[in-house]
C-alpha cells in the first residue's frame, strides 16, 4: 500500500524516522509520498528521498504557510521540481477555516504554482478547507491539470462538485471518526479509480488509534479498512486500486 500523503520532515517522525519506517514496512506500507509546505521544507523532503528509494515527495507552499514567503522566491520551485525525486507539486491551495495568511495571498500564491504546474504538465496536491467552490473555480483556468483534494473532509455536494471537475480525492483518518457520517458517505460517491488513503502524518490519527497523539503511516491500514467497508470491496481489493492510483497520479510505477 501506499501512503499517498504524510509529512516525514516534520519532527515528530524525523527523529524517530527509522522507527517510521520499520513500523510502516511491518504494516504492508511500501512506499510514501512526502508533502513539503513551505520552501525550505521542500529542501528538506528531497534531501530525505535522496537517501530512501521507497519515499517520493510533492514540493511547494502550502495556503497556511504562505504568508512567511516572498512571491519572488516562488521561482525556486521550478529548479527544484526537477530532482527525480519529486512526483508532485503541493500541497496547495486555499484555507479558509484558519486563514493563517489572506485569502488575496493565498490565491495569489497558489496560482503561480498552477501556473508552473500547467505549463511543466505536473500533478498537484490541494489543500482545501473550507473552500472549495473558489478552488474549483480557479483550477477552471488550468485545464488538464490532474489533482487529488487531499485529507477531503467535505460534504456530499462539494464531493459531487470534486468528482464533476474530474478530480480525485485522498481520504485520511478523518473518514474513520465516529461521528462523520456525512464523509463516510461522501466516500461511498467516488469511485475506486478516483480513490487515495492517506495518514497527513503526524495529524489525524485514525480510529482505532486516535489517542495516539502523532500520526504515522503505518496507521493508513486502518483508514483503508473503513474505506473498504464504505466501498464494499476487500482490503485487498481497495489496496490494488488504490496504489494504482497513487502510481498513476504520481507517474510512480511499481518496479
Amino acid at each position: 500500500m501506499i501512503d499517498s500523503h504524510c509529512h516525514l520532515t516534520d519532527a515528530r517522525l524525523a527523529e524517530q524516522l527509522d522507527v517510521v519506517l520499520h513500523r510502516a514496512a511491518a504494516a504492508g506500507v511500501v512506499r510514501m509520498v512526502t508533502i513539503g509546505t513551505d520552501l525550505d521544507d521542500d529542501l528538506a523532503c528531497i534531501e530525505l528521498c535522496r537517501a530512501l528509494p521507497n519515499v517520493r515527495c510533492a514540493i511547494g507552499v502550502h495556503p497556511n504557510y504562505c504568508g512567511h514567503v516572498r512571491i519572488e522566491d516562488l521561482p525556486q520551485l521550478r529548479h527544484l521540481q526537477s530532482d527525480p525525486s519529486v512526483a508532485a507539486l503541493g500541497e496547495m491551495g486555499l484555507d479558509y477555516h484558519h486563514q493563517f495568511a489572506p485569502r488575496d495571498r493565498q490565491r495569489e500564491v497558489f496560482e503561480h504554482q498552477l501556473h508552473l504546474a500547467a505549463e511543466l504538465k505536473r500533478p498537484i496536491v490541494i489543500h482545501c478547507r473550507e473552500a472549495t467552490d473558489d478552488c474549483l473555480a480557479i483550477l477552471r483556468g488550468f485545464a488538464n491539470l490532474r489533482a487529488v483534494f487531499h485529507c477531503f473532509t467535505g460534504t456530499v455536494p462539494e464531493a459531487r462538485k470534486i468528482l464533476d471537475a474530474g478530480f480525485m480525492l485522498g481520504f485520511t483518518g478523518a473518514v474513520t471518526f465516529k461521528k462523520n457520517d456525512e464523509l463516510r458517505a461522501a466516500c461511498a460517491l467516488v469511485p475506486l479509480d478516483r480513490l487515495l488513503v492517506e495518514t497527513d502524518a503526524p495529524y489525524l490519527s485514525p480510529e482505532p488509534v486516535r489517542s495516539q497523539k502523532t500520526n504515522v503511516p503505518a496507521f493508513v491500514m486502518h483508514v483503508a479498512a473503513v474505506v473498504a467497508r464504505v466501498k464494499n470491496v476487500t482490503v485487498e481489493e481497495l489496496d490494488r486500486a488504490t496504489t494504482a492510483n497513487a502510481a498513476a497520479l504520481f507517474n510512480w510505477p511499481d518496479n
